[in-house]
């Protein structure tokens, strides 16, 4: 047949999937099989020929020669008188190998293997991501912003391959426009529509934990452990390390001299606050630890039900709890424990922030009592009913629930 050059059937292939010449010649030989199946009804008589120096492709017809009228099979025989005409001193029994031109197959055969070459390259190229990115789940992949919708981003990485950002996955204060660099941990690698969807993360807590092996020598090495992350994206997030050797400080060699080396996550992360503490297997100094910067006075653990109620002086209990509540509720997912935070009073009876009853009282309601001076529960109590109305603009009916959801967290 016709010459056909791989390297012209290929080159646009080659450039725009990065398939090999090797994987490239076994599809093309597969598609080709394929067709000569369909027009002769078996390629199992047919060499397939590729010839990767020179680049082109042959196709033979393998029978074997019988007499004039006693071919039974098309396919593997051929009579004497036709075999004669390819070559004039062959001979009954022997084999005759004739070579088959692409004009044999017509326009409509020859349009339909392209058709199907284009698509099993597809396919392999779909596969070839897949594997590609199940293999770099949880590391940091850089892509360019190539469109943005309401929900989801979309990125291309180096070779155009189409990866998601959902805005669940995004920083809070994560802004993008067309053509921004844009680093995230890959999350998530399915195939949905016989197509490959990975799904990257900028929320999620591997992806600071990988930040903190780039950026973090010690970290990378191993002399460093992670131990555990919890993150409120673009606010707050709580990192306990451990070192092994006695000689490395892992608090320290996290931060950096003046915070040089933590500096870059912090940036990355949209100015994310970032506590970096010491594990523990004391669950009580743990605790301690996780509610920095707040001062703990005191600690009763409830180990059975996960329960810690942490005493502090007033002017600490505002540094536990965190702006927006994030301090406590990170320190709570990082040390496991639901932990209570209890104002000491100066005749030692114990004292619950306001914030703590958030979830009962609705947080306008809490912002009228703060304004006139009570930011904890004792201090409400303290107060006459009427003073209340007096002081306030909250009704009767509001003041008594209140009192009375108050009253509860002491009985």
């Amino acid at each position: 047949m016709e010459s056909i050059s791989l390297v012209e059937s290929f080159s646009e292939f080659k450039e725009l999937k990065n398939i090999d010449r090797e994987t490239a010649v076994s599809i093309l030989e597969e598609v080709f099989r394929g067709m000569l199946e369909r027009k002769y009804g078996s390629e199992e008589n047919f060499d397939v020929i590729v010839n990767t120096e020179k680049g082109d492709l042959e196709l033979w017809w393998n029978r074997t020669i019988v007499e004039d009228g006693e071919v039974e099979d098309e396919n593997a025989e051929i009579a004497l008188s036709d075999a004669i005409k390819i070559e004039p001193d062959f001979e009954i029994g022997e084999e005759v190998s004739e070579e088959v031109h692409l004009a044999d197959f017509g326009r409509r055969a020859i349009l339909s293997l392209r058709q199907n070459l284009v698509a099993k390259i597809l396919e392999l190229e779909k596969g070839d991501i897949f594997k590609k990115y199940t293999d770099r789940k949880g590391d940091i992949v850089t892509g360019e912003v190539y469109q943005i919708w309401k929900k989801e981003t979309l990125i291309l990485d180096d070779d155009g391959n189409e990866l998601i950002l959902p805005k669940t996955e995004q920083i809070p204060f994560d802004y993008f426009k067309k053509g921004d660099t844009v680093r995230a941990v890959v999350l998530e690698v399915e195939m949905k529509n016989n197509s490959p969807l990975i799904t990257l993360s900028r929320a999620s807590p591997s992806f600071l934990a990988k930040l903190f092996e780039q950026e973090i020598p010690e970290v990378f090495d191993g002399l460093i452990t992670i131990k555990n992350i919890v993150r409120e994206p673009g606010h707050r997030a709580k990192v306990a390390v451990e070192s092994y050797d006695d000689r490395i400080d892992p608090v320290g060699s996290c931060v950096g001299m003046k915070g040089s080396r933590i500096h870059g996550i912090v940036r990355e992360l949209k100015n994310e606050n970032i506590d970096v503490i010491n594990y523990t297997s004391n669950d009580q100094l743990y605790i301690t630890r996780s509610l920095s910067p707040a001062k703990i006075s005191s600690i009763k653990l409830d180990e059975a039900n996960g329960k810690a109620e942490v005493f502090l002086k007033p002017d600490q209990v505002s540094l536990a709890i965190g702006k927006g509540g994030y301090n406590i509720k990170l320190a709570g997912k990082l040390t496991g424990y639901e932990i209570d935070v209890f104002r000491e009073s100066a005749d030692g009876d114990e004292d619950v922030d306001l914030e703590e009853f958030a979830d009962e009282i609705d947080s306008w309601i809490l912002d009228e009592l703060k304004s006139i001076g009570c930011d904890t529960a004792r201090s409400v109590l303290e107060l006459t009913k009427e003073d209340l109305e007096k002081r306030t603009d909250l009704e009767e009916a509001t003041i008594d629930e209140v009192v009375k959801i108050l009253r509860s967290e002491f009985e």
